[in-house]
């Protein structure tokens, strides 16, 4: 007998709340019309951006056309230090620089640092590897310190949620085999989609009725057809020897929660520092959620300090490696 899982009040009103909601399911929609679905519930479900002295648009060369980008920093100038760069989650569908803007802002602020959003092409106009293949080559842009980012980047930190944390894993993996001008010196995927293909018992359980359900997995799935036989569809399936430190953090009624536990688990095994955190009794997408689940704050204040530690420590030692040759 499978024991009741816990979920929070604040969590369980929301989701009673979003369930009793008439019409239209986001998988029921056109593409088009579930993006702009997720826009229009962005100021009722997450806090607002906040001060924030730079907030700079840029265009990024890609493999395809210019990549839309925002630079998001708590400071109007900077010595060299770590970048971070963000992917947005959306299911490779939808979501884009302002559905995340106040998650980027609020990770500026907490770790001190400029946040590079990167808005990558999305599907099913643009299918599976044009997401990974733009966000690589935005990396590869911010750690070659253009003139136009107005910070120079000594290492990279590579951040995103759900299908921006399979994107993360994806580019850090990218920058390990071929590296960029800098290193990336920490990866951190928030709840990531690691291993699509294997059916996990977190799908089951909370596949229905926890906000992304299996029916909204298949719309996406079907919108993206990413090769899962490839470590760009199925990251966890690579070689994860030499990747950056990570630092993970899933939500606890997440179906896609295991693919996040068995990618740092299969780190751990492969010799890779990890930092792992879960947000019991939480949901997906709860770093867009912090007004509709106030506890949600928590969770991103506690992932972002673990975040800043890693950070600290993996600069340190790489300054040191540099000087000593290294």
């Amino acid at each position: 007998m499978t024991d009741t899982p816990f979920v929070r009040p604040d969590v369980r009103m929301f989701l009673a709340y979003l369930n009793s909601l008439p019409g239209p399911k986001m998988h029921e929609l056109e593409p088009a019309a579930a993006r702009a679905m997720y826009v229009a519930s962005k100021d009722v479900a997450d806090l607002p951006l906040g001060e924030l002295p730079t907030i700079t648009d840029l265009t990024i060369p890609g493999p395809a056309g210019p990549i839309p980008a925002r630079v998001f920093d708590a400071a109007e100038r900077r010595e060299p230090g770590p970048v971070m760069v963000f992917f947005h989650g959306g299911g490779f569908v939808i979501g884009d620089l302002n559905t995340h803007a106040g998650f980027c802002a609020e990770a500026s602020r907490m770790l001190n640092m400029p946040v590079v959003a990167v808005d990558y092409r999305l599907a099913p106009e643009h299918r599976w590897p044009a997401a990974p293949d733009d966000c690589e080559a935005a990396a590869r842009w911010v750690a070659s310190n253009p003139s136009e980012l107005g910070r120079t980047a000594t290492s990279l930190v590579v951040c995103g949620d759900s299908a921006g944390g399979t994107l993360t894993i994806t580019t850090a993996m990218a920058l390990r085999d071929a590296p960029a001008a800098v290193p990336v010196i920490v990866q951190a995927p928030i709840y990531p989609a690691a291993d699509a293909r294997s059916d996990y018992p977190s799908f089951a359980e909370f596949g229905d009725g926890y906000l992304l359900t299996r029916e909204s997995m298949g719309w996406f799935d079907d919108c993206y057809r990413a090769d899962r036989d490839h470590i760009r569809g199925a990251p966890i399936r690579g070689d994860l020897a030499g990747m950056p430190p990570a630092v993970i953090i899933t939500a606890s009624l997440d179906p896609i929660r295991d693919q996040g536990r068995a990618y740092a688990a299969a780190l751990i095994a492969a010799g890779v520092q990890v930092i792992y955190r879960e947000a019991v009794g939480n949901i997906h997408g709860f770093i867009t959620l912090r007004q509709a689940i106030p506890s949600a704050q928590s969770d991103v204040a506690g992932y972002l300090i673990a975040l800043r530690a890693a950070i600290m420590e993996a600069e340190a030692t790489r300054v040191m490696r540099q000087a000593a040759g290294a």
